[in-house]
């Protein structure tokens, strides 16, 4: 029999992502949206909880705090709120996947190349870092809770207003120009790569309850804007608002591949793949958004 997930966050990028992956013919995923399931409501958790058997939650959703959020308020309690409220009936599932951030390792300074061991090394000075600091340290003292810390992640899907990958081959394809705030290094994860480490964790007993979730390599915002300009024939102009180079943002995934293996893409394919995406989808994109920076 299919194992039975509860999927949170479905209708967001992440979720999305793994609500139509291969990993849908794997597993049965359920994924109510916040009218059929509103994750503040203790009761409403416990409720839907008894009721389904489910064998794993990945708990994907979050109130979002970036600058295209219309909402930002009340941010740690919502997030905090939804994470105790499934952790509270733990005793209806077998094993918890949180998607959590590389913000744990606070980005008010370089983040270089970080170990989960040095997750406590500081206190995030960021609400979403803060918060993400909070749920791990929640997960510490969880049986069979396990913590994905993400730093960048790119696919179908994301919102093009704001994330860089997507925002510079939208301005591309509309042959606009591609523009920077400033050159610095992430850590950048194609959407596709997270399934199977996904499905790993599903299948397997884990050795910790923390990994950071990364490729091999790491890239430049300038760099990758030089891949999108080729990959997209565009010649129009690369503009970087500052010079010099931002704080790095880039995660140690040595953990991860001493158990799980896994094979990245390479990120001039999958920006390839992500063009022909919104080659097949300009019509959804409304080149006016695209006319200033948010």
């Amino acid at each position: 029999m299919k194992k039975k997930i509860l999927l949170t966050g479905a209708s967001g990028f992440i979720g999305k992502n793994i609500k139509q992956s291969y990993l849908s013919e794997i597993y049965e995923f359920y994924t109510p949206s916040h009218l059929e399931l509103d994750l503040t409501d203790r009761a409403a958790v416990g409720v839907y909880l008894k009721n389904s058997d489910f064998d794993l939650v990945i708990h994907a959703a979050a109130k979002a705090g970036h600058r295209n959020s219309k909402d930002c308020s009340a941010l740690l309690y919502n997030n905090m709120l939804m994470f105790e409220n499934l952790a509270f009936y733990s005793d209806r599932y077998q094993k918890f996947i949180n998607i959590g951030s590389g913000a744990i390792y606070d980005t008010s300074s370089d983040i270089v190349r970080a170990k989960e061991v040095e997750q406590y090394l500081n206190i995030p000075s960021d609400e979403l870092g803060f918060c993400k600091y909070l749920q791990m340290k929640r997960i510490d003292g969880l049986a069979n809770f396990v913590n994905l810390n993400l730093f960048g992640v790119y696919g179908p899907y994301e919102d093009w207003q704001i994330r860089f990958i997507s925002n510079a081959i939208c301005k591309s394809l509309m042959k606009m120009p591609i523009t920077l705030r400033q050159n610095r290094r992430f850590s950048y994860l194609y959407i596709d790569d997270l399934m199977p480490i996904l499905e790993y964790f599903i299948e397997n007993e884990l050795k910790y309850n923390s990994y950071n979730i990364v490729p091999d390599k790491s890239v430049e915002l300038l760099e990758l804007a030089r891949i999108v300009q080729m990959k997209c024939e565009n010649n129009n102009q690369i503009l970087v608002a500052q010079s010099g180079l931002g704080r790095e943002y880039t995660g140690d995934n040595a953990r991860l591949k001493d158990e799980v293996l896994v094979n990245f893409t390479d990120i001039e394919v999958a920006v390839e793949k992500l063009i022909k995406y919104y080659n097949a989808n300009l019509n959804l994109i409304d080149k006016e958004l695209l006319l200033y920076d948010k």
